[in-house]
């Protein structure tokens, strides 16, 4: 099983170290609950990836490099490749490893690159990315100059495929724990900046997950909020039916005016709405590394600006508020 005794001994130091224990108790409760049939091969695949020198890590650009063609040659590039493989589907990213390019279902760098002047200057700041995936974005949260970076997803495969990512990086302050929100300590008022990004509109209470990511925020602190919205004024919200875009999932789709008015509900102020961006095929497709229905595939055939059970297309929007002191 993956070990996070490091982290735990590394936060010892830290501002997150009134919560060590706690946090240490709820991943151990997730280990101890562990029923996924395809973890041990997922495990299989992370213990038996090659060992190679790193040459270079450039984790600032859209494609987060780890090492070069030549870092890795013959047999462990094959190697390396079968176990990635094996780690399918990736889903975020993109990610070259050694010159196997992973060209994930997303490319999360859109995002990045819509976000990443909006936001406070992440320099010295205790981040925590909720939803985080794979981690694609704590990296770049780590590259732009983060101080600490947390990641908490309850998937094991994300969990696995950021564990090879690190196991070439090499030590950083970044980590991704198999948690939900709801198995943090409440309240944990310590991070400068917290992310919530694709996870708002799988939430059943959208308050409740609001009033959470308030209680992990410091006074002062940043959310950046980014979920799907609809068009309309404050009072406009979509609760689709049974699927949205084919996912069972989605509970509420609010326009942006309602969203802000939300925020600041809940007490944060300055709420705004920094960007709006219908998602495209371009961003989000099937590849390679996945090969399973994608963005295409839930759109009206006839209609590209509408899903294919009839509600408007999959549109996303970037939110910054902020907590007061």
């Amino acid at each position: 099983m993956i070990d996070f005794n490091p982290f735990y001994q590394d936060l010892a130091s830290s501002t997150l170290a009134p919560w060590r224990d706690e946090l240490a108790t709820a991943i151990q409760n997730r280990l101890d609950s562990v029923n996924h049939g395809d973890l041990p091969d997922w495990l299989h695949a992370l213990n038996n990836l090659p060992t190679i020198n790193v040459s270079s890590a450039q984790l600032d650009s859209g494609t987060l490099f780890i090492g070069t063609a030549d870092d890795c040659k013959g047999s462990d590039t094959e190697k390396l490749e079968s176990c990635l493989r094996n780690l399918m589907p990736w889903r975020k990213g993109p990610y070259d490893l050694f010159g196997i390019h992973i060209d994930t279902e997303w490319r999360s760098d859109f995002k990045w690159d819509r976000l990443k002047s909006h936001i406070a200057p992440l320099q010295g700041r205790t981040v925590l990315d909720v939803g985080c995936g794979n981690g694609y974005h704590c990296w770049r949260m780590h590259a732009a100059g983060a101080k600490r970076v947390i990641g908490i997803d309850p998937s094991w495969k994300f969990l696995v495929q950021f564990r090879a990512i690190k196991h070439y990086i090499g030590p950083k302050p970044v980590e991704l724990l198999p948690l939900g929100i709801e198995d943090l300590p409440r309240p944990m008022r310590i991070f400068d900046s917290v992310f919530s990004m694709g996870v708002f509109y799988h939430r059943r209470s959208p308050f409740d997950h609001l009033q959470e990511l308030w209680d992990l925020l410091r006074p002062g602190g940043e959310l950046i909020l980014e979920t799907l919205v609809i068009d309309g004024d404050t009072h406009q919200t979509l609760v689709p039916g049974e699927r949205y875009a084919q996912m069972r999932n989605v509970w509420f789709l609010p326009s942006a005016d309602a969203l802000c008015s939300w925020l600041e509900r809940i007490g944060f102020r300055s709420a705004r709405c920094v960007d709006i961006n219908q998602t495209s095929t371009l961003e989000q497709r099937a590849t390679d590394w996945m090969r399973y229905h994608s963005l295409a595939d839930f759109l009206d055939p006839i209609d590209q600006n509408l899903t294919i059970e009839g509600y408007p297309a999959p549109t996303r929007a970037i939110f910054i508020a902020q907590k007061p002191f």
